[in-house]
């Protein structure tokens, strides 16, 4: 496997500007993110910070570019177990506060909940999501916690 891959996209703002009732600027905040042969992502700003809640923001896509890719590596990582998946979901908590002087990301937790068809299996499964977060790539990028708190079934 190449040790490097690249992914290109896009950002388009289509602009809009109107005033305040005190007579301040205020820009539109949506966008569209787009990547070559994919649906475009519709975002803005969230609410509180003068967006739009109906689009999707740099803060839940944080916290689902976490999610997926825990969601993905622990896949490959039950495959190479022989573990057979018959359902994952997951839930998700990101925190955005103030830390060292700057709004950031300060935590992620993931609740993934998985069944798995082999109960002889269930200690395995559960230990491999520590494999699989010590793996994934996005969590690995990021510069605060991210926790994973599992549940496996059979």
């Amino acid at each position: 496997m190449a040790q490097q891959h690249i992914f290109e996209g896009t950002l388009h703002w289509s602009g809009g500007c109107q005033q305040d009732a005190h007579g301040k600027l205020k820009l539109a905040r949506a966008f569209a993110v787009r990547f070559k042969d994919k649906p475009a992502i519709e975002g803005s700003s969230p609410a509180v910070f003068n967006g739009d809640d109906s689009r999707h923001n740099p803060e839940t896509l944080m916290v689902a570019s976490l999610m997926s890719c825990h969601h993905l590596t622990y896949l490959a990582v039950c495959e190479r177990a022989n573990i057979e998946l018959l359902e994952y979901t997951d839930s998700a908590t990101g925190t955005l506060a103030i830390k060292d002087g700057k709004m950031r990301m300060v935590e992620v937790v993931l609740w993934p909940q998985v069944r798995i068809a082999n109960a002889a299996q269930l200690e395995q499964a559960r230990e491999l999501h520590a494999k699989a977060h010590a793996h994934c790539f996005m969590s690995n990028s990021v510069n605060f916690d991210v926790k994973v708190q599992p549940t496996v079934t059979a």
